[in-house]
């Protein structure tokens, strides 16, 4: 099979500070990708970067809020003039609130669907000019078990994350056109801050490495030219949210 490598590409990362997004910066710089970091979280995507150029790799730190549109903009700018292209953008950065509808706040609620829905629109519309412009890309969205169940508490966090992978689905129907690929990836639990900081007693054994998502989201990259795949699903093996 002619696999296709992510050597010298630029990647676009969100929530590259920590957990899945900083697992994934790590894969793809050990893979020789030129990777553009990009947190809200100065200091921790700086470090994730420092670390991957200091494993011989290539990586540049932005700060960036995911929900605004002109820092978007200017930032995805901003990293095609610094790089001279943008090759992959990886939807990653996240959020949630645990709490019934009677307790969310409307505030609540625009901050979930502001960072984990609208980010990706955002950045997905202001990277495809230039994907379009060089004939190929990848757009890769992180959506989660929660965007094919329900649970309590969560009403906003299943709302983005159907919501993405909706989104996900049709812009791969509309993409292809352009020779623009799109994947879905929907990750179960994974020991990251995202979880072990909101629920401090869930058992670390049900969950898994982040460094396995990152590695199936390196595995969707490097498909033949030809191939595409539009969702693909990575769980842990006792994972109590699936079946």
């Amino acid at each position: 099979m002619n696999r296709q490598s992510v050597a010298d590409k630029v990647v676009i990362v969100t929530g590259a500070g920590q957990g899945l997004g900083e697992a994934i910066a790590l894969t793809l710089g050990a893979a020789g990708a030129v990777v553009c970091g990009c947190d809200i979280k100065e200091e921790q995507v700086k470090n994730v970067a420092r670390a991957i150029r200091e494993a011989g790799g290539s990586a540049y730190a932005y700060v960036l809020d995911v929900s605004n549109e002109h820092h978007v903009q200017q930032t995805v700018d901003s990293i095609s003039v610094e790089h001279g292209q943008i090759d992959i953008l990886i939807n990653n950065a996240g959020t949630d609130t645990t709490l019934s509808i009677e307790d969310l706040t409307i505030a609540d609620w625009d901050r979930v669907l502001d960072v984990n829905l609208r980010g990706p629109f955002l950045l997905s519309k202001a990277v495809y000019p230039f994907l379009k412009r060089r004939g190929k890309g990848h757009i890769v969205n992180i959506t989660s078990t929660a965007a094919k169940r329900a649970w309590t508490e969560a009403t906003a966090y299943h709302a983005s994350k159907w919501g993405l992978l909706g989104f996900g689905h049709s812009l791969h129907a509309e993409a292809r056109r352009d020779n623009i690929k799109v994947t879905s990836v929907v990750a179960g639990g994974m020991r990251t801050p995202f979880i072990l900081e909101r629920f401090p007693e869930t058992d670390p054994n049900v969950l898994q490495d982040p460094k396995h998502v990152a590695e199936t989201v390196h595995f969707v990259l490097t498909q033949p030219d030809e191939t595409v795949i539009p969702e693909v699903m990575v769980l842990p093996m006792r994972e109590t949210s699936w079946p």
